[in-house]
């Protein structure tokens, strides 16, 4: 009886040690943005992101979810800002966050994935693929992502010849377990 407790013990601690490992806590986070504004780039960020984070070398048991929430805009002029988060924009009283959920993953060389997530911007979803970075030293991990997504297919603003149509989103998360 006590060999079968023992085993069974074992058994439980060793599967908890090798899932708990995939299970990344963001420490910082940083989510940029840029798009062409009058012939200029108008750089910005994001802040508030919440996100759950299942990862270790893109299995098929991984995901991440993530979100941040809207009113935090900042493109560093307040006028600008106060007009993106108005219901032609980005509508944060009705929408106050954006989000990312992982569909699946693919390892393309050794710290470097795609992955396939579905983005919800307001009340559109898209499925969009993310070439991303991700390197573990120890408890630590950075996630490094680049991507390129047009403004209009998200019903943000309407079709401008002043305002770029394509946004270009950076988001790089430094994370523990």
């Amino acid at each position: 009886m006590k060999k079968i407790f023992w085993f069974l013990s074992l058994l439980y601690f060793s599967t908890h040690i090798i899932f708990a490992q995939n299970n990344w806590d963001w420490k910082t986070s940083n989510i940029e943005f840029k798009i062409k504004n009058a012939g200029f780039y108008v750089n910005g960020s994001l802040k508030g992101l919440e996100a759950k984070i299942n990862f270790d070398q893109g299995g098929k048991d991984d995901s991440i979810e993530a979100s941040v929430k809207t009113n935090t805009i900042n493109t560093n002029n307040g006028a600008r800002d106060r007009h993106l988060k108005k219901d032609d924009y980005f509508d944060v009283e009705k929408y106050p966050t954006m989000s990312l959920k992982s569909v699946s993953f693919s390892k393309v060389s050794k710290d470097n994935y795609k992955g396939s997530f579905k983005l919800t911007i307001k009340k559109t979803i898209k499925t969009i693929e993310i070439p991303f970075s991700f390197k573990k030293s120890g408890k630590t991990g950075v996630f490094e992502g680049s991507f390129v997504i047009n403004r209009l297919d998200y019903g943000v603003g309407e079709s401008s010849w002043i305002l770029g149509d394509n946004v270009t989103i950076k988001i790089n998360i430094q994370a523990v377990q």
